[in-house]
């Protein structure tokens, strides 16, 4: 069964309510929620007195893209059945790929038809040709309209290319098509983190209308990566304004990731305001906010529960409460009373569970229970309190990392200490990350080899890498001589930090997953290939323990994706008796750390072995000094992992416990 099945196999019953919801939504009319879209169903929403926008959270972002393909399926067809137009507002950027593919494989696999459809475009930039790579006019054509049987003429995209002089006119015409064609039925939004829908920047009228609008730096920050650096992105945009986007009918906002949690909180639970214009769609009747779990994560009903009503507290949530009080008083656990519970809203936690020095006691030991120096387990030892079994003695361990340096950049010193400890440690490096290498760098390592190579028969070919470099078209693919050069120096240079971590080459895994390969940005969906690679090298080491990047937030995707092939081989793979051995660990990428009261297992660091950690990361040379994603911090790789490892001894200290140099921080994945 391919992933995308079982998925669909897995939501059936919870699409089919909110698709009914959603219906009874867009004919206005407000039915009461069936019973089994109370408070504990997924997906649904409970409303709060912070919350002022209708939101529904779903399990991951594949789930919420295909409830919102699935409703937009519905409206074609019902507007089918009474012969009626599909007027289709539609978005750009990473968050609707997957809507897309979902409405494609309907068209394919179930017959439905947008011959009926006609489509507006939310924005495009400003200047750029139609047939640059990054213009939203060849992002639709290449993830819908030249896969579904939309009529040419029912397609409608601001023009990018049209003169100066004509953009407002071409403007005023393009709200005069909408108005023409009976009014946006249907209009499907992302969200900026500059809280912008469309192109509305801050600052941006609830009045406007369609326009030309000069991009927030922050906007063109984040664009910056698709476009081979900010110094390539435009500096302006068309797109329709927020009169224009209010006056649909009906409008979905979808919002996927931890990127997103901050400015998902300000636009639901915030006023209205120009400055994140998201917020104007709390004057709409008809708008539902569909979120993964990490975009709703800092909602308050979700992150502190307890200021909302009542809550089941389980563990995690007396947890994560405890955690949140130490923050908001300054104390450290011990020093918690039961004053400082009622006064926070968290008294029926006492009701429930006891007295403050009980819970205290609790969460201190949960908390130094999770802090060891033996990753891999302590030999001949107790392991009842402690994170990892003590057998067997010397593991089989495999680090997946998605590219080449989030091993040592991310667990730089437990890899150091899973070594040091004698277990049988191997690397898999998920994707080339050939795309992270500068076109400068690449030819500096061209021209130290044409300096040793101009007498032998391997010059030519260094000859022509040279002129693929100097005729490279950021808009076009790489080549796939280039692809492998960027390839090959990504690869050389983590041997150099696995050899230097006392690592032999034949541990060492480069498995290349096929999605990544594009020579661009933009990725391939993730395949049964991909899953095989990996499921393949997991065969063959049969290892105890699997430590891989839980990072959702990486600004280009591919952690996220790595992680989503490493738990399909793993639910593949789990009735294979090796695999009743096989404990799963999750580290953070370079962007985020868990949460302390997310933390399973915490790994002090000393000194040296900070030191040992950032000659590790200073071996990947061409991801130091101007690395090409960075995503929106601008300190270097080893910067950001120490301050990020000291923050979090930091926290540790701050609630009462030993003051270590740095921690790692790990939370354990139950596949089984």
């Amino acid at each position: 069964m391919t992933p995308q099945k079982k998925l669909k196999k897995k939501i059936y019953y919870e699409q089919e309510v909110l698709n009914l919801t959603f219906t009874f939504i867009f004919l206005d009319m407000q039915p009461p929620l069936p019973p089994s879209l109370s408070y504990k169903a997924p997906g649904s929403f409970e409303e709060t007195r912070y919350e002022k926008l209708h939101n529904v959270i779903c399990e991951s972002s594949s789930e919420g893209s295909i409830l919102i393909a699935h409703e937009i399926a519905a409206l074609i067809k019902e507007k089918q059945k009474n012969n009626q137009n599909c007027i289709l507002g539609l978005a750009t950027g990473s968050s609707p790929i997957s809507v897309y593919r979902e409405l494609v494989r309907l068209h394919k696999e179930e017959g439905l038809s947008f011959k009926n459809v006609i489509s507006f475009n939310l924005d495009e930039y400003y200047p750029l040709a139609k047939e640059d790579v990054q213009s939203y006019h060849s992002f639709m054509y290449a993830q819908l309209f030249n896969h579904v049987d939309i009529l040419p003429e029912n397609i409608h995209i601001p023009d990018g290319e049209v003169a100066l002089d004509e953009v407002r006119p071409f403007c005023i015409a393009y709200e005069e098509k909408i108005k023409a064609a009976g009014g946006i039925d249907l209009q499907i939004l992302g969200i900026g983190r500059t809280g912008h829908i469309g192109f509305n920047e801050p600052g941006s009228h609830e009045n406007s209308q369609t326009r030309t609008i000069t991009l927030d730096h922050l906007t063109r920050f984040d664009a910056a990566p698709s476009f081979q650096g900010i110094e390539n992105v435009p500096r302006k945009a068309i797109t329709m304004g927020i009169q224009t986007i209010l006056s649909a009918k009906r409008v979905l906002l979808m919002a996927w990731g931890t990127n997103k949690a901050e400015i998902i909180q300000k636009a639901i639970e915030g006023p209205i305001s120009s400055m994140i214009p998201t917020t104007y769609l709390q004057l709409h009747k008809n708008t539902t906010l569909v979120l993964d779990q990490e975009a709703a994560s800092e909602l308050t009903r979700i992150k502190t529960p307890w200021l909302v009503g009542s809550c089941l507290w389980d563990e995690a949530l007396r947890s994560k409460a405890i955690a949140w009080l130490c923050g908001v008083t300054g104390k450290s656990i011990l020093k918690l009373t039961d004053e400082d519970y009622n006064q926070n809203g968290m008294s029926d936690l006492l009701a429930s569970n006891g007295s403050a020095y009980d819970l205290n006691i609790e969460m201190f030991n949960r908390l130094q229970r999770s802090i060891t120096g033996w990753p891999g387990g302590k030999p001949n030892s107790d392991d009842t309190y402690r994170p990892e079994r003590a057998e067997p003695k010397k593991k089989r361990i495999l680090l997946f990392s998605p590219h080449p340096d989030d091993d040592v950049i991310s667990m730089g010193g437990t890899f150091d200490r899973l070594v040091e400890q004698g277990h049988e440690v191997h690397i898999a490096y998920q994707t080339s990350g050939n795309i992270a290498v500068s076109n400068q760098d690449a030819r500096r390592f061209l021209e130290v080899t044409q300096d040793l190579l101009e007498v032998d028969n391997a010059y030519p070919k260094v000859a022509q890498l040279i002129k693929e470099l100097e005729e490279y078209n950021p808009q076009l693919p790489a080549t796939r001589g280039l692809c492998a050069l960027k390839g090959s120096i990504r690869k050389r240079e983590s041997l150099g930090a696995t050899r230097y971590l006392g690592i032999p080459d034949e541990q060492v895994h480069f498995i290349n997953l096929p999605f990544y390969e594009t020579g661009l940005i933009d990725k391939k969906p993730l395949s049964q290939e991909d899953i095989d690679l990996t499921k393949q090298l997991i065969e063959k080491i049969k290892p105890h323990q699997i430590y891989a990047a839980g990072d959702l937030a990486d600004p280009h995707g591919t952690h996220r994706v790595c992680l989503d092939v490493i738990f399909e081989a793993l639910e593949q793979l789990k009735t294979k008796a090796y695999m009743k051995d096989c404990w799963v660990w999750l580290y953070r990428g370079a962007w985020h750390e868990w949460e302390i009261h997310e933390i399973e297992m915490a790994v002090p660091m000393s000194p040296d072995q900070v030191l040992r950690k950032r000659k590790a990361i200073f071996y990947h040379q061409s991801q130091k000094d101007g690395v090409m994603f960075q995503g929106n911090d601008h300190r270097e790789f080893w910067i950001r992992a120490e301050e990020r490892n000291a923050a979090t001894a930091k926290k540790y200290k701050d609630m009462g416990l030993a003051e270590y140099a740095a921690i790692e921080a790990f939370k354990r994945y139950h596949f089984l």
